[in-house]
């Protein structure tokens, strides 16, 4: 298997842990230990109980029956736990896709959407969105770029990097495309509950379509990236079965801990999204504001979900060097749109509860030091 460096993370492994003001995160406000434990009276004891030895491949029950919670149509027995939604990326397509499968990718995106299934060998095509019209998902784009032999289709709402959320109309014409085809829908929801207006939220992919994978991860909208574990939904028991039997030979099964944690988190995710919620809508007008002030050098399509945007710099062919001075002179990193092949952008990210102060930096930098 050959496959292309991962930009995203080569670009955070030299600045992420070193620069004091993240103004690019991905991942919305954490929490602590403590602060999970004390959701629920006696998960403390448990954690202190719990015997550190292997969990089953799967994904521990209980936390497999929290996860099928969030959806409609779902048992435990149709869950996958994995570790962090990189993984379910990964196993999703190494099992799904053969050498000379076709496969469309909505773009821009994460770059393993693209990367891991060519690595499969499988020949992509994108249904490329533009900043031009806002980013707009184009369905007779879509249509052209499909065969009557795609085998998967890779869609993500709401949307990395841009934060804007699939229409319903889009996303049940997109089923249909599917379906027409016997086509996997790989739907890419690790942003799903964080929507700035809950009545805006998408039904998840596993809940429209038999051959849909949902992929799920308590990473970005809950806030807890450390615990490492994100999950595949499917009603194909088959297929999940043999997704395990190739997890046999990445991590085998989860950590023990991150599975009860993750089990307390998901049975109050309400708690946890809702938080999350409140600082992205505190942050967003903060954001307005600025965008407002530096409008010709700075714009964007308003995001309608998660904690991230994408914002245009008028002036330069590519903002890495842009992204480079800022954090040099200031210690404030936003992430260059070079990653996502946007490179007049940068993303940045409104889901912590420091951004006011980065903000400042950043605007700051803008008027004096750029």
């Amino acid at each position: 298997m050959k496959i292309a460096p991962f930009r995203i993370e080569r670009y955070y492994a030299i600045h992420e842990f070193t620069a004091p003001y993240m103004l690019s995160s991905s991942d919305a406000e954490s929490v602590t230990v403590a602060d999970l434990l004390a959701l629920e009276p006696d998960s403390a004891e448990r954690l202190e109980a719990l015997h550190l030895g292997y969990t089953e491949s799967p994904g521990a029950l209980e936390l497999r029956e929290a996860i099928a919670a969030i959806y409609e149509t779902t048992t435990a027995d149709e869950v996958v736990v994995v570790s962090a939604a990189e993984e379910g990326i990964f196993l999703a397509c190494h099992e799904l896709l053969e050498p000379g499968d076709h496969v469309v990718v909505e773009t821009p995106c994460y770059e393993s959407a693209l990367q891991v299934p060519r690595s499969a060998g499988a020949e992509v095509s994108t249904w490329r969105r533009s900043a031009a019209d806002g980013w707009a998902h184009d369905v007779d784009a879509l249509e052209r770029a499909l065969r009557p032999d795609t085998k998967l289709v890779y869609v993500n709402s709401p949307h990395n990097p841009t934060g804007t959320s699939m229409p319903r109309e889009v996303l049940d014409r997109v089923v249909e495309l599917c379906a027409e085809r016997d086509a996997w829908l790989f739907c890419d929801e690790v942003y799903r509950e964080l929507e700035h207006d809950p009545a805006t939220r998408l039904p998840a992919g596993v809940d429209l379509y038999e051959r849909a994978l949902s992929l799920g991860s308590v990473s970005k909208t809950y806030g807890l990236p450390g615990l490492r574990l994100g999950w595949l939904a499917s009603r194909d028991r088959d297929v999940l079965s043999r997704i395990v039997d190739l997890k046999h030979y990445t991590t085998i099964c989860a950590s023990a801990p991150s599975e009860l944690l993750c089990a307390v988190a998901l049975r109050n995710r309400a708690n946890l999204a809702e938080r999350n919620r409140g600082i992205v809508l505190t942050n967003l007008p903060l954001l307005d504001s600025l965008l407002e002030r530096q409008a010709a050098r700075l714009s964007w399509t308003r995001p309608a979900a998660s904690p991230i945007g994408f914002v245009r710099v008028h002036g330069v062919e590519d903002s890495t060097g842009f992204c480079d001075e800022l954090v040099a002179a200031t210690g404030v990193l936003l992430l260059p749109g070079a990653v996502y092949d946007e490179p007049d952008h940068v993303r940045v990210g409104f889901g912590r509860a420091n951004m006011p102060d980065v903000l400042a930096r950043f605007e700051r930098w803008l008027e004096i030091g750029s």
